[in-house]
């Protein structure tokens, strides 16, 4: 069928595609749209997510750190670079857990003096070197799979400190359900995070957008900035940007 085609072709394109989007773009119904996609699902033509579909999995599991940092390097180091301009003189920023901030603090160069806290063993081991850099390592278990400390005395410390930007990384975005990672101790610590920071931002891989995994970190409403690559679909940056959230995209000119 013609329009089971047509859904394909734009799905090659966008990776990830809302029901009233198709129904505007292909004059059917909702009902019409949701049979299609279950008939192509069953085909193993694509998954269906919450009011939509995907090419991929839109389901995370959990990969260790150093499976992550085979996927998407060129794009990740991109996104940090960007990220690291950010950055000003004085700051006073943190940092969770994740191969993509981790790499943000290769390209962190400090503006005569930079205060960092951080959940991420590596993100300390990359910043140790630099005398400018004051570091708060957050206390508590060592998560082995992601090399980054979760646990209530982490939760503690943070109740007593506030920082102007909150660079994090995840597992996924959807538009609905938000920001979330695999692990649920982890997102309960990124909530925190969140809270003691005046600034939220983003830094994801367009792999990212329209998955969701089991631990919800938060809304996107409570997000200032999501920095990206080109790979995101036109369809996920407009709908973001209509919730007031900045979209960067790296190298766009």
């Amino acid at each position: 069928m013609k329009r089971h085609q047509d859904i394909l072709d734009r799905l090659a394109k966008e990776k990830h595609l809302e029901v009233l989007d198709l129904c505007e773009i292909l004059n059917v119904s909702a009902v019409t749209i949701r049979k299609d996609l279950k008939l192509l699902e069953q085909k193993g033509l694509l998954y269906r997510t919450h009011g939509g579909a995907s090419l991929d999995n839109p389901y995370i599991n959990e990969r260790t750190v150093l499976d992550k940092e085979k996927i998407s390097v060129e794009e990740k180091n991109g996104i940090a670079q960007l990220a690291a301009s950010r950055i000003v003189e004085n700051d006073s920023i943190m940092i969770a857990s994740g191969t993509t901030v981790q790499a943000l603090s290769k390209y962190i160069k400090a503006k005569n003096k930079l205060t960092v806290i951080t959940s991420s063993v590596h993100v300390v081991l990359h910043l140790i070197h630099d005398s400018n850099i004051e570091i708060l390592q957050l206390g508590g278990y060592i998560r082995h799979s992601s090399a980054s400390v979760i646990g209530n005395y982490a939760e503690y410390i943070l109740k007593n400190v506030s920082c102007s930007k909150f660079f994090i990384g995840v597992d996924g975005i959807d538009l609905e359900y938000g920001l979330s990672t695999t692990n649920l101790e982890e997102a309960e610590l990124n909530k925190k995070m969140l809270d003691a920071a005046q600034k939220v931002i983003v830094l994801a891989d367009s792999s990212k957008f329209g998955k969701k995994s089991f631990a919800r970190i938060c809304d996107l409403s409570q997000v200032d900035e999501i920095i990206t690559d080109r790979g995101i679909s036109e369809t996920n940056r407009k709908k973001l940007e209509e919730k007031e959230i900045k979209v960067t995209i790296v190298d766009e000119k």
